[in-house]
């Protein structure tokens, strides 16, 4: 297999679009959650309780701009939004679920590492 370093301009290298779409401490896991089905803001707000409301937002907000996620609001009182993935979002999930499994295999768990001896 031969190499592409996009030495002649590195900004076109596919890995470095791929990281700045995907990558961060938070979008993997909120892609993760959201490649289970729709959420709410509360809910994934609930379900990574280290995010601060203001990073949770801006991480959407990224997403959103990228075309990796849908958000919705519903005219209601209160308001309510709902996020989902997008098409483009959705041929990520084999990729999420190959870093999940990579992590589950190589985790620190005792338990974990005696069931791979």
């Amino acid at each position: 297999m031969k190499k592409h370093w996009h030495t002649e301009n590195p900004a076109s290298c596919p890995m470095l679009l791929t990281i700045n779409i995907i990558g961060g401490k938070w979008k993997p896991i909120i892609l993760h959650m959201l490649s289970e089905g729709t959420m709410r803001f509360g809910e994934l707000k609930k379900n990574i309780p280290p995010v601060s409301q203001k990073m949770l937002t801006q991480q959407l907000r990224e997403l959103e701009a990228d075309g990796i996620i849908n958000r919705k609001l519903y005219p209601e009182v209160p308001p309510r939004t709902e996020y989902s993935l997008t098409e483009l979002g959705v041929t990520l999930k084999p990729i999420l679920q190959g870093l999940y499994k990579w992590g589950q295999e190589n985790s620190a768990d005792p338990i974990k590492t005696a069931e791979h001896a």
